[in-house]
């Protein structure tokens, strides 16, 4: 087959506004792995809430977790770090001050484990429809353990405010801040990234980057659309998303991932 890897993006991509994968959806993807290709989730999400999206689709098989700090591959013995790109937990100290002082909720992750400090009636509704269980503890510097993550979530125009204002003061240091989601901005490893780690995935697996087909719709995906032999946005993307793909096509509530791979994996293959 001309595409031997597709990578999908789960939230607003896979996924339908009500966090659901159509069947027409999951009947297309399953033709596509049984001619041969391989299929990788490619989320924000830790391996905890993305293996039922796998599950859902009652498949086995390899996860980008984390916005590529963690590759997971998970199968019915359980689950496996492939690998990670982690970073010290004093490198976030000033982050998590501000958190703190600005009453903004966060969360750290390892790649199994996420933690809190506290827990309001908004981010705990945030945790039960992402299907999340943290941990929570007194104070997170104590944790005293490489990290992958560190997630902000909050109002949209309280997390505006936080990326400018980290952006002039450079307060994340060497690591990468990267907006994930309008209610969500991220700190990693200035390595980890979905493209990065789908870089990664397929040289280990001999797949090139002209094999790879890759669908997403938001900042956190353009360096894994652009990786891809064939990077594909679907139409609830940013413009910004759209002008880095190579193609577009219907939103999440359309089925876009059902049309890309119908039309650039399927038909191309008859």
């Amino acid at each position: 087959m001309n595409y031997q890897l597709i990578a999908l993006d789960v939230d607003g991509t896979l996924l339908n506004d009500q966090h659901q994968i159509t069947e027409q959806t999951k009947a297309t993807i399953w033709e596509a792995y049984e001619r041969g290709c391989k299929i990788v989730l490619c989320t924000g999400r830790g391996p905890d809430n993305a293996l039922p999206i796998l599950q859902q689709l009652e498949m086995e098989g390899t996860m980008i977790t984390h916005n590529g700090s963690a590759t997971v591959h998970a199968d019915e013995r359980g689950q496996s770090v492939l690998h990670e790109y982690t970073f010290a937990l004093n490198e976030i100290v000033p982050l998590v001050e501000y958190a703190r002082r600005e009453g903004i909720h966060f969360d750290v992750c390892t790649s199994y484990n996420m933690y809190i400090e506290r827990l309001d009636e908004r981010a705990k509704q945030m945790y039960i429809q992402y299907g999340v269980n943290p941990k929570r503890v007194a104070d997170v510097i104590d944790l005293q353990m490489p990290l992958v993550k560190m997630t902000l979530s909050g109002p949209a125009e309280a997390l505006d405010r936080v990326q400018r204002e980290w952006d002039e003061l450079k307060l994340y240091g060497s690591l990468r801040m990267l907006r994930s989601g309008d209610f969500f901005i991220d700190i990693m490893n200035p390595a980890a990234s979905k493209g990065n780690a789908l870089r990664e995935l397929a040289a280990s697996w001999s797949i090139g980057r002209e094999h790879v087909l890759a669908i997403g719709n938001y900042y956190n995906d353009i360096d894994m659309l652009t990786f891809a032999g064939l990077g594909i946005a679907v139409a609830n993307s940013p413009d910004e998303v759209k002008a880095a793909a190579a193609a577009v096509v219907s939103s999440n509530n359309d089925e876009g991932v059902h049309e890309a791979i119908q039309r650039y994996v399927l038909e191309e293959n008859v």
